[in-house]
């Protein structure tokens, strides 16, 4: 199973993109029509795993179409958007996906997993997060000022990206909404309840959105990762425990994995599409999506699974929202010509392959106009588990380490990363998940300040005001007297940091 140690997921046990240069573009819009489809078989098999896959249309016009190979190739369609000409369909026919990519209006279909759709045991995958103490409450709260929330003294990431003193001129605008695209949010928690954004929430686990009432949380036993990710963009400053980045947005939840922590391609295309027609400013996405670690465009499969969620993320671009994602956690470089995986596909039984990262992108990380965030320790390095790469991380974020590889300054205790979780507690947990949705937060406060600015005008305000960061080398984070990574590039763009560390500050002074 997917993520700890890779990206989202359960956070990080320690220490544990390249854009892709095709022009994979949006469709023509266009009516639905009943044009006859190539040769599919008149009756088809079905004795193989029930499996989900993505198929992707040439155009709006070939919806109907497509549908009715669909259907005759064994297969029963869940969901359709065909505002990016993407369909999602369930199929017990073994050779579905290569029967219907024969058909008229097709331009690729891939199954998004290699496990069949079955009802799958909830775990508890948190076994990274490290709990807040009664007694560091207690001490915080102490120390403490009058505008500070009670356990703030324990948050060192909100000064090391000047977030405190952007607190003093603005907390951000309730008109703008961060969706946390990830595990589902407990909006039930008290530092969340001010600022949640029901009407822009959902489960989209099926590739379908269900925005019945609490479909968006996560159910008991499931991770409380979404929950820690909302914390840190929006809990409220209200005299209660933390505080976020921008504690005057709203924040919303969409819920995308399954009870065994699994984040399949159609329910992500599903969550940036509910995002976008629900007028959400900005995406955080602190994950990646399964089976595959990358994606190689050069499979059937895995091309389409690329191919779709470049169109929904694109799409969420093209309706305002600014996408910000999580470089991973493997300590890798995502600009090097070659990378070895060994956990891939992570639902069924994983194979070691070489693969070319601008080949065989990480996504959402990865995808053409996403912001990919590494991640920093308390004293300002790269985290020691960080993925990282020339020309593929944009922005840097404090993500956390382990306190002895990066002892904040007291007050704080604990070089993790400090945020809500579910049944109203707090947690400690590190990762580029943490780091992301500091950027995220920042990002609101752009777009509070900016409201009428496009999604690439907020991106260059980002970029441009992040604080310059040259390059650390040698980079020996455990101190042993070996390099453990190269940071390429100079002060004002790199490897490591990419544009820089982020600057609240700057995002509501500007």
């Amino acid at each position: 199973m997917a993520h700890l140690g890779t990206r989202r997921g359960r956070a990080l046990a320690l220490p544990v993109g390249l854009a892709l240069t095709a022009s994979l573009g949006f469709l023509p819009a266009g009516a639905a029509s009943a044009a006859p489809t190539t040769d599919v078989p008149a009756a088809v098999a079905a004795d193989g795993p029930n499996l989900s896959y993505v198929v992707n249309t040439k155009g709006g016009r070939h919806t109907a179409s497509v549908k009715k190979a669909i259907s005759e190739a064994g297969g029963t369609v869940v969901a359709s958007y065909d505002a990016i000409g993407v369909i999602v369909a369930h199929s017990k026919n073994p050779a579905f996906a290569q029967t219907v990519r024969t058909a008229k209006g097709v331009q690729s279909a891939g199954a998004t997993r290699t496990a069949p759709l079955a009802p799958v045991a909830t775990k508890d995958v948190d076994e990274a997060a490290q709990p807040l103490t009664a007694a560091e409450a207690r001490a915080a709260a102490a120390e403490a000022d009058a505008d500070q929330d009670p356990l703030e003294p324990l948050q060192w990431s909100l000064p090391a990206i000047k977030a405190d003193k952007a607190h003093e001129r603005t907390l951000g605008s309730s008109k703008v909404t961060v969706a946390v695209i990830d595990t589902g949010v407990d909006d039930t928690h008290p530092d969340l309840a001010p600022n949640f954004d029901r009407a822009a929430s959902a489960n989209c686990v099926t590739g379908k959105a269900d925005s019945t009432e609490g479909s968006w949380r996560p159910a008991p036993g499931e991770s409380d990762h979404g929950t820690h990710v909302a914390g840190t963009i929006a809990a409220a400053k209200n005299g209660v425990g933390v505080t976020g980045v921008a504690p005057g947005v709203k924040v919303s939840g969409i819920k995308v994995s399954n009870p065994d922590g699994f984040f399949y391609t159609e329910a992500v295309v599903c969550g940036f599409m509910w995002a976008a027609d629900h007028g959400v400013e900005v995406t955080n996405n602190s994950y990646y999506v399964d089976p595959w670690l990358y994606n190689c465009t050069n499979d059937p499969d895995q091309g389409a699974l690329v191919e779709a969620l470049t169109r929904a993320t694109r799409y969420a671009e093209r309706k305002g929202s600014v996408n910000v994602a999580a470089a991973g956690n493997s300590d890798t470089d995502l600009a090097s010509d070659s990378v070895t995986d060994t956990t891939s596909p992570n639902d069924t039984e994983p194979v070691e392959r070489v693969v070319d990262p601008s080949q065989c992108p990480d996504i959402p990380t990865m995808l053409p106009g996403v912001v990919t965030v590494s991640s920093t320790g308390a004293k300002t390095l790269k985290s020691s588990f960080s993925n990282y790469g020339l020309g593929v991380v944009d922005i840097a974020a404090p993500g956390g380490d382990r306190t002895e590889y990066q002892t904040p300054q007291a007050p704080a205790v604990n070089g993790r990363i400090l945020s809500t979780t579910v049944n109203g507690g707090y947690n400690y947990k590190a990762g580029t998940s943490m780091a992301s949705p500091h950027v995220a937060g920042v990002v609101a406060l752009i777009k509070s300040k900016h409201p009428r600015a496009t999604p690439a005008m907020v991106k260059a305000l980002l970029y441009g005001q992040a604080d310059d960061t040259a390059c650390t080398n040698p980079y020996d984070y455990d101190a042993d007297g070996e390099v453990d990574a190269v940071c390429e590039g100079g002060k004002r763009y790199n490897g490591f940091y990419g544009h820089g560390m982020v600057d609240a500050l700057d995002a509501v002074r500007w």
